[in-house]
């Protein structure tokens, strides 16, 4: 009997895949490097389904690559503006009130912190930008920081662009994601603060940001820390990318 292909074998069994997820070998469905198979058409549901938080740690910070963890799991990167309200969009996916830290001094979060999720996600919560208090050479030490990381780290399968709803992108903002879009990162656009702003202005807001982005509006997501609003959706935007 010939050697069986692993890289080429299918999960067609709902129970295999079931198995699959709920165990440490979901992470074979990211990278490949324990158990190299194709999801089987159930997968989908099930990681989501599985994105229940179980278990949530905080891993290291770091400056550079050397000091990078060497997790081989997938890793979904947040960045934005200072007081974009980053923080509080990952306390409220993970179901924790202060587990990355929120400040009332925007510009304090000088290092990218590393998160592990239920063992088989990254969560990497980069430095803020653009807040002009910051003392000049601090601010100049955190583009090279975030830059190196977005273009080295191979494990990275997303990056999360937080916007502010109520303003327009910033020049910054723009810049940020013309690299992005220059070295093929994928991204999805999250836009913060939503219940300070009318239903209407959310409307009216949201075509200027799409308009300035030049994206569609599929590709934004309207987001609330404080009612929850459109936390599933961005999960969902991570298990599609990730599947």
């Amino acid at each position: 009997m010939g050697a069986v292909n692993r890289k080429r074998r299918v999960l067609d069994n709902p129970a295999m895949c079931r198995r699959n997820i709920a165990g440490i070998k979901i992470i074979a469905f990211f990278t490949g490097s324990y158990y190299p198979l194709i999801p089987c058409q159930n997968a989908t549901l099930s990681l989501k389904r599985f994105m229940k938080i179980t278990a949530i740690e905080f891993v290291k910070s770091a400056t550079k690559p050397s000091q990078y963890p060497e997790d081989l799991l997938p890793e979904v990167a947040f960045v934005g503006r200072s007081n974009v309200g980053k923080s509080s969009l990952i306390n409220t996916l993970v179901n924790r009130k202060r587990f990355a830290k929120t400040s009332s001094t925007p510009g304090r979060t000088r290092l990218v912190n590393f998160f592990r999720i239920n063992n088989i996600l990254g969560l990497v919560d980069l430095p803020g930008y653009g807040y002009a208090k910051v003392p000049i050479a601090v601010r100049k030490s955190w583009g090279p920081i975030v830059e190196t990381y977005l273009e080295e780290r191979r494990h990275l399968s997303l990056v999360v662009v937080i916007l502010d709803m109520r303003r327009e992108p910033s020049k910054d903002d723009l810049m940020l994601i013309d690299w992005l879009n220059h070295y093929g990162k994928k991204m999805v656009f999250v836009l913060t603060k939503s219940d300070k702003l009318s239903q209407n202005k959310i409307a009216v807001n949201r075509r200027i940001i799409r308009d300035r982005l030049e994206v569609t509006d599929e590709d934004l997501i309207t987001f609330s820390a404080k009612t929850g609003k459109g936390k599933e959706s961005v999960w969902n935007a991570i298990t599609d990318v990730l599947n």
